[in-house]
């Protein structure tokens, strides 16, 4: 009997699972948009380095995945919706969410030529256990108890314990699927939209479009060329100047230089990336939960979002959820600025008059300005904050969690597993605040196991309220994804997961020039 056939419709993951999608975009859009095939274009991305890889696995910056996107492609693909559907695999399917059944698409060939078997797969997902590879997700595929092949287009993939999110998982770029054997990174050989013609670490990644590309009609670029420009203000000025056409991480200062080019236009993508205030709770006073109380109520949030971000944010409610999440809980009331409760709960942990420094730093983007808020509004109902503002350079390695009151920067994680287990969970190595909660680690472990989306939605949502009501972090806003544009590229759509579409917009877009 066909293994497969004896599953159950609902260990189907995720909607469409089943039914071979993937892309990012319906079709209908991209229809209705007439994209149409041909030019070339320049990306100019936050840094480039000796250090740029083509090795999915040790990806580390934006660039890289941008790049890994771009010559690769994996198991499955997150869209703006925030749901992982199939790719390279036709489709994933479990009834236990321990073991997993992955049937491959028929008719997928490397760069080389050479076809697509279970054996890539088996060899690009166990290589990450290996410790001399070196894989930035050596931790998470830990979880991988066995991989093995059960026929040429068939995979069997059984965890160390349920996981409902392994399709999401799998979708990230460290995962993407490589020719089983490659251990040669100066050029690429995968399934991905595009094929690596010169790649210069430090200078550039030079791609040229996949004639042979799985996906029906895709790409459009001819020729896609990627750079690096560390500078903000450099690489807004190239892209103004005509030198490149698709730019990542605006600053919202230059926000107006941008709008003010009619050729020119802004991506605006809302995220989970957040800024927030670390109250540690195994010190004191910042351990008093009438002191949490005091800051989240001290924090002007509308301030924040309108002066340090010029409205290129999201109100957040002290939980790092965001509204736009499947899994966001909507009725929670929002902490807003209140002075008589901030003044109250102060009295309350009799910390009035008191001096508390606060550490802040250009390396948590927007903490030294929401510093100074908090200084202002602690100064009306009698709390003293001292500011330290202390370099960018090695700041989390020597202030990071090092003080009772602090800031961190969390960047968005693509499910709620993962960043409540990285952040929140009290045996987490960056749990911020030292918070330690047994509800909430049972919570946790039982919504990674639980297939029934709707009782998931419920078990995220208590523990958001628990998060909200007692950990030590403030969480005023969350921070937008600016990326700066050519209006002659098009098919441009915010996908939460980070700028330039989640790094995967290479064959989505088209140029009218």
């Amino acid at each position: 009997m066909d293994e497969f056939a004896s599953l159950s419709r609902r260990g189907l993951i995720g909607a469409g699972l089943g039914l071979g999608a993937g892309l990012l975009l319906p079709d209908s859009v991209l229809a209705a948009s007439k994209p149409r095939r041909g030019g070339h274009i320049r990306v100019a991305s936050l840094s480039s380095s000796t250090a740029d890889t083509l090795d999915p696995a040790k990806g580390a910056l934006s660039t890289d995945y941008v790049r890994h996107y771009m010559v690769y492609s994996g198991l499955t693909q997150m869209g703006g919706d925030l749901i992982a559907r199939p790719a390279l695999a036709e489709r994933i399917v479990s009834d236990d969410q321990t073991v997993w059944h992955v049937r491959l698409r028929k008719g997928v060939t490397f760069h080389d030529g050479a076809s697509l078997t279970a054996q890539d797969v088996v060899w690009s997902l166990l290589r990450h256990k290996d410790p001399a590879v070196g894989s930035k997700l050596a931790t998470i595929a830990e979880q991988f108890a066995e991989v093995k092949a059960a026929g040429k287009q068939d995979v069997v993939i059984r965890l160390t314990g349920p996981n409902a999110d392994l399709p999401a998982i799998l979708a990230q770029s460290h995962f993407l699927i490589l020719r089983a054997g490659t251990r040669d990174f100066r050029t690429a050989n995968g399934t991905g939209p595009y094929m690596v013609t010169q790649f210069r670490p430090g200078v550039r990644t030079l791609v040229r479009r996949n004639p042979n590309y799985w996906k029906p009609g895709k790409a459009w670029l001819d020729e896609i060329e990627l750079i690096g420009i560390p500078d903000e203000v450099s690489r807004v000025n190239a892209l103004l100047s005509g030198d490149v056409q698709l730019v990542i991480a605006v600053n919202p200062r230059s926000a107006k230089r941008v709008m003010a080019s009619r050729g020119h236009g802004l991506l605006e993508t809302p995220s989970s990336l957040y800024t927030n205030l670390i109250m540690r709770q195994d010190q004191l006073p910042t351990g008093n939960p009438h002191f949490v109380a005091a800051m989240k109520y001290l924090t002007d949030r509308p301030l924040i979002k309108r002066a340090l971000y010029r409205g290129y944010a999201t109100i957040a409610n002290d939980q790092p959820i965001p509204p736009f999440h499947p899994y966001y809980r909507a009725d929670l009331p929002q902490t807003s600025l209140d002075l008589d409760k901030a003044r109250w709960h102060l009295q309350r942990a009799g910390l009035t008059g008191v001096r508390l420094p606060v550490y802040a730093s250009p390396a948590a983007d927007g903490s030294v300005d929401m510093a100074s808020i908090l200084q202002e509004y602690g100064s009306r109902v009698g709390l003293n904050l001292a500011v330290n503002r202390v370099p960018a350079d090695g700041y989390w390695s020597t202030h990071w969690m090092k003080h009772p009151l602090g800031f961190g920067n969390t960047n968005p994680r693509p499910t709620a597993d993962l960043l409540f287990s990285l952040f929140y969970k009290s045996d987490a190595a960056w749990n911020e605040s030292g918070w330690k909660n047994p509800r909430f680690d049972r919570l946790l472990l039982e919504a990674r196991g639980e297939a029934d989306q709707g009782r998931r939605k419920q078990l995220y949502g208590e523990m958001q309220g628990l998060v909200r009501a007692h950990c030590g972090v403030g969480i005023p806003v969350f921070i937008s994804l600016i990326d700066g544009y050519d209006r002659r590229l098009k098919g441009l759509r915010p996908v939460s997961l980070g700028g330039l579409m989640g790094y995967q917009f290479a064959e989505h877009v088209w140029w009218e020039g």
